[in-house]
């Protein structure tokens, strides 16, 4: 049925539970999965810093992002799941699940696995929900884990 799965990370234990589910779900299936990893550079223009600091923190979280993709793979490999990694960059316009939404149209998958904290209430609205957004935006089937929050 699925070909091609999705599946966003972060380095939260709710992101944990979505790759695990992802990689069971495309063995199963016999599926590639598709890490995807998100850059949010939108710090560069909220935060007052020098060319050279910009620099430093983009390599910083570019370097961070390979290590988290690189741990994910291996996992996901573990368990005899076909995989392939993708670090991608939101951009100062572009909301983190814009660029999820973007990969999934782009690679092209058959269904996104994103994990979900299920925060409420004041600290949904302070937080936001990056799964919340990709489910308003998504034109792909959505799998959410939920987290043990």
């Amino acid at each position: 049925m699925y070909q091609r799965i999705l599946v966003a990370i972060d380095e939260s234990a709710t992101s944990d539970l979505a790759l695990k589910e992802a990689a069971l779900l495309a063995k199963e299936q016999n599926a590639t999965l598709r890490i995807a990893h998100v850059i949010d550079e939108t710090f560069a223009y909220t935060v007052a810093l020098t060319p050279s600091e910009m620099t430093d923190r983009q390599a910083g979280l570019r370097s961070a992002g390979e290590k988290t993709l690189n741990h994910a793979a291996a996992t996901a490999r573990s368990l005899g799941v076909n995989t392939e990694t993708a670090l991608l960059v939101a951009e100062a316009s572009e909301r983190v699940y814009d660029a999820i939404e973007k990969e999934a149209a782009r690679w092209p998958a058959d269904l996104v696995v994103i994990g979900t904290h299920g925060r409420r209430g004041f600290r949904r609205l302070l937080l936001g929900s990056v799964a919340e957004g990709l489910i308003r935006t998504a034109t792909k089937p959505i799998l959410l884990v939920r987290g043990a929050e």
